[in-house]
């Protein structure tokens, strides 16, 4: 898709809204250096939490009897990211992308400001050692899912995982193999992006296999919480990480397309308590709802927007939002960052000021992504709401931040 964070997609070849998978898009002229010069680095805000031992490890999922909705005559497979408390984190800080997926969009034009050659992907850094033995000393943990928007790689979620994991929590973050660009499998294996072309009947199909992902992660949840190893390959995994879950607490968040996954994924399975959609319109087309919209949730929800576009998004002003919040019963919420723009609710809230000194990235395409609002105070922002939504709804500890404006946090509405 190539349609530009600066209007409000109501159509249907942009509706999981104002998407650009990082390896599809175009650039400014004057966004990016030559290639010629030496990439530009970047690092991540560190977690805040009081926990700041975290490990992280991947998983290769695989469901042999469903077939892949992109690619006939595969199964779908999936790859996520188990984010947790480190007993030891002592060992190889895990890269923020693997090697291949660094390798790919270091040679492609990246959000439309990131021009081939210029961003060191490769070199960037977490916070969190790779395979850590797991610290089990405060037993199980609630665990909350990661999508991210349509076409992007769950990398960029990593911001508020490593923070939700230093407050205690087990995260999850999840690909979408085909639709993704790129995803990298164990042994180097790469799989790109194999989409038709944009519509509605994309987007529906896209809804239902990211639904059906979200099954498939709590599935193998499941069986790494009973002892059982759930990697396809059989590969070792830390030790003890399935006694960090507990999975009758269990959220789900998710930036545009990932934020409608985690409503509707929330509407076909039970098994999730409580979600957030950032800044993901509920509707495929005018006229053509995502179910969830029509149905709303009797589980906690909250819905956090931008203004993409000039208009911020709220209950009040998108027609699917305002539907959805009708028929919700369950406990909700609504906030709104009128300075904010589409991708403030991901990790380009941080990687792009952090570039942009190298980079000279023009003030309205910087504008166009994250908005005007400022970087550091929108990054602490959205790690507190969102960790005060799942501290209420998974753990039943109150956070006065959602009852009412805070004045650390003064660029987010509260929308009645």
């Amino acid at each position: 898709m190539r349609s530009t964070p600066r209007r409000r997609a109501r159509t249907a070849a942009a509706v999981l809204p104002l998407v650009l998978p990082m390896a599809a898009c175009g650039t400014s002229a004057q966004a990016a250096r030559t290639s010629a010069e030496a990439p530009a680095g970047f690092s991540l805000p560190r977690p805040t939490g009081p926990h700041q031992g975290i490990g992280t490890t991947e998983l290769h999922l695989a469901d042999r009897a469903r077939p892949d909705p992109w690619v006939p005559g595969r199964t779908r497979e999936l790859m996520v990211s188990v984010w947790y408390p480190a007993a030891a984190p002592v060992g190889r800080i895990a890269p923020y992308l693997r090697p291949g997926v660094a390798e790919v969009l270091a040679q492609a034009d990246a959000l439309g400001v990131f021009k081939a050659g210029t961003v060191d992907w490769a070199g960037a850094r977490t916070h969190a050692i790779e395979s850590a033995p797991a610290d089990t000393r405060r037993g199980a943990r609630p665990v909350v899912l990661y999508s991210p928007g349509f076409g992007v790689p769950r990398a960029l979620g990593t911001t508020v995982a490593e923070e939700l994991v230093s407050r205690g929590y087990v995260v999850v973050t999840m690909d979408h193999t085909f639709e993704t660009a790129p995803v990298e499998f164990p042994r180097g294996r790469v799989e790109n992006q194999r989409l038709p072309e944009p519509g509605p009947e994309r987007l529906k199909t896209a809804l239902d296999a990211r639904a059906k992902d979200t099954r498939l992660v709590l599935d193998r949840l499941a069986e790494l919480r009973s002892g059982r190893n759930p990697d396809a390959e059989g590969r070792d995994l830390p030790r003890d990480l399935g006694k960090t879950l507990d999975l009758s607490k269990v959220g789900m968040f998710g930036h545009s397309a990932g934020g409608i996954q985690a409503a509707e994924a929330m509407r076909t399975d039970r098994r999730l308590d409580a979600g957030i959609d950032m800044d993901g319109t509920l509707q495929y087309a005018d006229d053509d709802l995502v179910e969830v919209a029509r149905t709303g949730l009797n589980r906690p929800f909250m819905l956090m927007g931008a203004a993409t576009g000039g208009t911020p998004q709220t209950h009040r002003t998108s027609p699917s939002w305002t539907s959805f919040w009708k028929h919700t019963t369950g406990w909700k919420r609504d906030l709104n960052v009128p300075t904010a723009s589409h991708y403030s609710y991901s990790d380009v809230q941080a990687i792009l000021p952090a570039l942009d000194g190298r980079l000279d990235i023009p003030e309205q395409d910087r504008a166009a992504l994250i908005g005007t609002v400022d970087p550091t105070r929108m990054t602490a922002s959205m790690r507190a709401y969102i960790t005060a939504f799942f501290d209420r709804a998974l753990s039943g500890r109150h956070r006065p931040i959602l009852d009412r404006p805070s004045p650390r946090h003064p660029d987010v509405r509260l929308i009645d």
